[in-house]
């Protein structure tokens, strides 16, 4: 009776957590900084009790034996990640929106009131590498068709193409090629920053876009409006896809999980904006040029060269903020590979900043809280990712080596870090407005953890020398591919996480009356671990990708044949084809599809695809032209903001269950 009270206390506290939780989810307003700050100081609180606890209940006394070393270590490792949370929890205990600022603001270059009336020249810089056509086009029409008037685009092409400055003489953009790479991105940029500076009239500012991120038309004009402050050196906007991100894709999540880096752009790049913090991304952004001159341009110590800027421009007393609008979107990496290789390439460069005067400990005149933007970076990609594979691995220990890690009950679990992890996950979902979803979470952290924790112990180790990778875009995605390298360390898991199982029933290790040592605490926790590698095996597994646009929403278009007209939904769309849902016409049959503001595109039915069919679409020249204008530069931002938790459950469940994640 003694164990059932107890297990009745330990539930009535999760109750009580929960019931709290569900009062402040119904009457808190996460715009208010006194709620979010009380909400996080809980979490923070609930944070410290748990590891109170693990540090003086958990462990053995420090000795020189396998138990207390492997048992030492994986705490100093959750500690090390734990500091990561408190610093999250601090950082979004504020929040800031700039939108109805941008509107008391709107246009006031032509007001009056901030002098003589001027025209704001700016100049679009678009950096390309190994880009093709098909990319670079969506991105150079969007960057014509921004209502700005007093723009000037240029290509900077390190690819030295001559199909490509072919390409913008016959459009009417300006073509820049250096003679060298020397400085990768950073140093394209210094190049045409160093031409700009020779000219008459200089621009008052730059816009940088990727080569692959379209600006929708008011990118420009709504930006320019925060430089009504003359402290504001860079501003700072989301940037949102038009594809499925990798972990969406291979798993059928595109319509009902939001891509990997919804939670940092909608909500802790405003949460650092609150603090004075926040830092430039690259693409998307709009920068002072005279800042730009003051400080000698990009600086070229790190692959992060964005980041670094941030610093610079701190250092120089000029402020970086954010607008937190949907005004560019672009091409997410669409293999597992290149979303690595990029994870990785931002965490090397974070370590080249740290161990730069930079750094949280550098010599540069940085503020306190610029310091700890930075701290906070290494933290968490030196930590949390290494935390997760140190989560997948350590209990094996057990069911090899009878090795207990964690020395603790399930009454005693349930007690200390029951109620810090349910309160954490409904404050961040409650912040997020549901946008996490831990299991998942735990996937897309462990798909990158083993080469960015690689590249963060390389590059605090030995900070310079390494070159930049560029993220491929593009290419052939038409079949199924296995990435077997990056799979097989999870694939190993797996195996050795239900042989350790197999093991511990077999032999009659684990008795489930016996609680006191850890055994029913390793017991869930590797279920759990069976749940995360299982999927990440199948997340490491690339489904065929036909399309490259995802409508924001399914319109209505009408397509009109010799045999049938009628209208349909249009789900999606590529530069030559698309596909509608409504109806399942044969395929051969040609005719044409009305799409609005773009007219009458001449089409020809191709196959059937889910609920519908798909397209070959056969626009002229002006009508793609109006399609990349009509779908890539207007309306509300792709994909999802949150997660809509019917829908991922049915997702889900198609994918598990083999099949073929068609959408």
């Amino acid at each position: 009776m003694p164990l059932l009270s107890d297990l009745q206390s330990a539930l009535v506290l999760l109750a009580l957590v929960w019931g709290i939780g569900v009062l402040v989810r119904d009457q808190a307003n996460v715009a208010n900084t006194l709620h979010r700050t009380v909400i996080f100081a809980i979490c923070a609180l609930l944070a410290l009790r748990y590891m109170i606890w693990r540090v003086t209940e958990t462990v053995p006394s420090l000795a020189w034996t396998v138990d207390s070393l492997a048992s030492w270590s994986f705490l100093v490792i959750e500690a090390f990640a734990m500091l990561g949370s408190l610093s999250s929890y601090l950082m979004l205990s504020r929040t800031k929106n700039r939108s109805e600022e941008v509107e008391r603001h709107w246009k006031w270059w032509e007001k009056h009131e901030y002098g003589p009336p001027k025209n704001q020249q700016v100049a679009i810089l678009i950096a390309t590498y190994n880009e093709d056509l098909g990319v670079l086009e969506r991105t150079i029409v969007g960057a014509q068709s921004l209502r700005h008037p007093h723009k000037t685009i240029y290509v900077l092409d390190d690819g030295k193409r001559d199909w490509l400055r072919d390409y913008c003489a016959q459009i009417g953009v300006e073509y820049v090629r250096r003679p060298d790479n020397k400085g990768a991105k950073a140093g394209n940029i210094n190049h045409a920053l160093t031409l700009l500076a020779q000219k008459t009239i200089p621009p008052d500012f730059v816009a940088v876009l990727d080569a692959d991120f379209v600006p929708h038309q008011g990118f420009i004009q709504r930006s320019l409006s925060l430089f009504h402050d003359p402290q504001v050196g860079l501003v700072q906007t989301p940037q949102h896809f038009f594809n499925a991100d990798p972990i969406q894709h291979n798993l059928g999540l595109s319509r009902s999980y939001p891509d990997e880096q919804r939670f940092f752009f909608d909500h802790v790049q405003p949460s650092r904006d609150a603090w004075g913090i926040a830092f430039c991304c690259g693409t998307s952004s709009v920068i002072r040029f005279k800042a730009l001159t003051e400080i000698g341009g990009f600086a070229t110590d790190s692959v992060t060269e964005d980041f670094l800027l941030t610093l610079v421009l701190q250092s120089h007393g000029w402020k970086t903020v954010y607008l937190n609008e949907a005004l560019t979107e672009g091409l997410a990496p669409e293999g597992l590979q290149e979303y690595i290789t990029q994870r990785a390439r931002w965490c090397l460069g974070l370590m080249q900043i740290a161990r730069s005067d930079y750094g949280p400990l550098g010599k540069s005149n940085l503020r306190l809280r610029d310091r700890w933007s930075v701290a906070d970076s290494v933290i968490f990609w030196l930590f949390t990712f290494s935390f997760r594979v140190a989560a997948i691995f350590f209990p094996l220990l057990y069911w090899f080596f009878n090795i207990i890690v964690i020395d603790a009950s399930l009454i005693e679990v349930l007690r200390f870090f029951g109620p810090y992890y349910l309160w954490s996950m409904m404050a961040i979902a409650l912040a997020s407005r549901g946008g996490i979803v831990p299991i998942l979470n735990d996937v897309t952290q462990l798909l990158g953890a083993i080469p960015i924790t690689a590249s963060a112990v390389l590059g605090l180790l030995h900070p310079h020398g390494h070159g930049f990778k560029v993220t491929a875009k593009g290419g052939d995605r038409s079949k199924v591919v296995i990435q077997w390298a990056l799979m097989r360390p999870f694939l190993i898991g797996l195996v050795l996480t239900l042989a350790g199982l197999l093991i511990g029933v077999i032999s009659d290790r684990f008795a489930f009356y016996d609680a006191g040592d850890g055994k029913i605490v390793i017991l869930f926790w590797t279920i759990y671990n069976l749940i995360v590698l299982s999927i990440t095996v199948l997340a490491c597994v690339e489904l065929p990708r036909r399309e490259r646009h995802v409508a924001d929403v399914p319109e209505r278009a009408r397509f009109q044949s010799d045999h049938w007209s009628g209208d349909v939904w249009l789900a999606s769309l590529t530069r030559d084809t698309a596909r509608i849902r409504g109806h399942d016409l044969p395929t051969g049959l040609s005719g044409v599809l009305h799409i609005r503001g773009v007219g009458d595109v001449p089409a020809l039915v191709l196959s059937s695809a889910a609920n519908g069919v798909r397209l070959e679409l056969i626009p002229s020249e002006e009508q793609f032209r109006l399609m990349m204008v009509r779908f890539y530069t207007e309306g509300d931002a792709p994909g999802i903001a949150t997660v809509k938790a019917s829908a991922l459950i049915r997702d889900l469940s198609r994918r598990l269950s083999f099949n073929s994640g068609r959408r």
